[in-house]
């Protein structure tokens, strides 16, 4: 008996360390599926601050006393072996049932169980963190949508085969030098955490944090300017990487899932491989671990042809722990100046300077920027390393405005900073970060995009949409044929201006929901059956 009890014990308090953790880093509770992502998890864990507060403390010196009191526990069942395994097959299948009963509505209705996992943090907090835990095991699986089948899935596809002039949406085949020296380069970066939090409210700084990004958001020419709508906050990048990607959207996938360790096992259709078949050469760079979410083994399946990862940078600047963004887009640009001279170059940049922690002092970093009155050292230096990829954005762009080949430049960050660092924004505006409202919480999700061109493109500002919708946008204006499948995302947007895990908006309250299952079934055609098309 005393094993036993000293067996549950100590397996609750590390579930439950591991919960504050990630709880604490992240601002979303640990789910099943972060079991896939130890080695991302652990390849970044020196970067954040492990220092247990009081509580972490008192609940540890608990368990542990409890630990040593289980020696006095003397009971023993006096049964040879293969009985024990009677009393042993009997609760694991009552575990079993239990848990298959917290994963049914019925019973999480009678049970008054918070059943929607769109509000992770708060569903825990009501269920309390196994009960979560189980309930979120459903999901491990996606279940195929009511009305599914592969064929279903390609008439669907069928319909939005020709653009609007009539030409095939799919012109791999048509492919050749003129019509490549006709498109673009395009750069997309996605920038680790980057975002602009005076969306939570207003906050005063000693200086502009970023003046370039503002610059461009008040109308600058061939620019494209707005808010994603992203599906994560303060981690788990690897799901806005996959909205934009492939236009599939998280909305309809378990809640904190990473489809890059679950979903993607074999070939399937992205931004990259459709690219490839317009005759464009294709770049995936990532200046850190090639492991970290699986990129190694995914980006292959996706399209890239050509893939860059920390080895590969070989001249670098370290800002903290991680490589600079000034050396991420050097990058860029040694690529470009390298590429084949017949082909356009689709390179996809994911940075890393930016990453949290923030609580940590750097011998190499010191914080240029201060939000007057705030107190939150974490905040300040976020916003510092803000204001330095403002900086190299601004290089970046200067280049390319020199270059004669056209060029469009994509940028945007993957999700806001953690509750650490946005806690005093929304403090100093009235807002409780653990108690948010509705709207209060979309805020949280929506983070800066630009769209740049060194030739003539036509200017907007606000355009907000959600990623999923971004792909498709950015290939309509740089004048790229787009697939039969963004065809159909150009149109639902129409509708449905935002999809994401957190919020879908329609334009209207009598909006056909139509499309929305039209999109359901192209997702899971797309993610587990339509492998090597696009």
């Amino acid at each position: 008996m005393k094993w036993a009890v000293r067996f549950i014990l100590i397996a609750a308090m590390i579930f439950g360390m591991i919960n504050h953790y990630v709880m604490l880093f992240r601002s979303t509770p640990f789910v099943p599926w972060d079991i896939f992502s130890i080695k991302t998890a652990s390849s970044v864990a020196g970067n954040y601050d492990f220092m247990p507060t009081a509580r972490v403390i008192i609940v540890t010196v608990i368990y542990i006393v409890l630990v040593v009191l289980a020696h006095f526990m003397n009971y023993r069942m006096e049964m040879k072996i293969k009985l024990r395994l009677i009393p042993g097959a009997i609760i694991t299948v009552v575990l079993c049932l239990f848990v298959s009963a917290l994963q049914n509505e019925d019973f999480q209705t009678d049970n008054y169980l918070y059943p929607f996992l769109f509000t992770p943090a708060y569903m825990t907090k009501v269920n309390g963190m196994a009960v979560t835990f189980a309930m979120d095991m459903a999901y491990i699986a996606v279940d195929k949508p009511a009305g599914y089948s592969e064929e279903n899935a390609r008439q669907i596809l069928d319909e939005y085969k020709n653009d609007d002039n009539g030409q095939k949406e799919d012109a791999s085949e048509e492919s050749d030098t003129n019509n490549n020296e006709k498109m673009p380069n395009i750069i997309v970066i996605m920038d680790e955490a980057f975002s602009d939090l005076s969306v939570l409210g207003n906050f005063e700084t000693n200086k502009d944090y970023m003046p370039f990004v503002h610059s461009l958001q008040n109308g600058a020419d061939n620019t494209i300017t707005g808010y994603l709508n992203v599906s994560v906050c303060g981690g788990n990048t690897a799901d806005t990487e996959f909205e934009f990607l492939t236009g599939n959207t998280m909305a309809f996938l378990p809640a904190g899932s990473i489809p890059y360790q679950q979903y993607i096992k074999d070939t399937t259709p992205s931004l990259a491989s459709y690219l490839k078949g317009l005759g464009y050469e294709t770049y995936a760079q990532h200046p850190y671990n090639a492991s970290g979410w699986n990129r190694e083994t995914v980006y292959p399946l996706l399209g890239f042809e050509n893939m860059a990862f920390a080895p590969d940078y070989l001249s670098r600047d370290v800002i903290r722990n991680y490589i600079s963004d000034k050396t991420s887009f050097e990058k860029i640009i040694e690529t470009y100046e390298n590429k084949p001279e017949d082909k356009p170059a689709f390179i996809f940049n994911v940075t890393m300077q930016n990453h949290g922690g923030y609580t940590d002092t750097y011998w190499n970093f010191t914080n240029t920027i201060n939000a007057k009155g705030l107190g939150n050292d974490a905040l300040n230096q976020y916003l510092s390393l803000i204001k330095l990829t403002d900086s190299d954005l601004s290089s970046l762009i200067s280049y390319f405005k020199e270059q004669d080949e056209k060029t469009i430049i994509v940028f945007f960050g993957d999700h806001q900073p953690n509750d650490t660092v946005a806690s005093s924004v929304l403090a100093e505006n009235g807002m409780d970060y653990s108690n948010l409202s509705t709207e209060e919480t979309y805020l949280r999700y929506q983070v800066p995009y630009v769209v740049w061109a060194n030739y003539d493109i036509q200017e907007a500002q606000n355009q907000d949409m959600s990623v999923n919708y971004l792909a498709a946008n950015v290939l309509k204006t740089a004048g790229v044929p787009t697939s039969d499948y963004q065809n159909f995302l150009l149109e639902l947007q129409k509708d449905y201006p935002i999809i994401s895990a957190i919020r879908t908006e329609d334009v209207k309250a009598d909006t056909d929901e139509e499309m929305l299952k039209k999109y359901k079934i192209l997702q899971y055609y797309r993610l587990f059956d339509q492998k090597g098309d696009n």
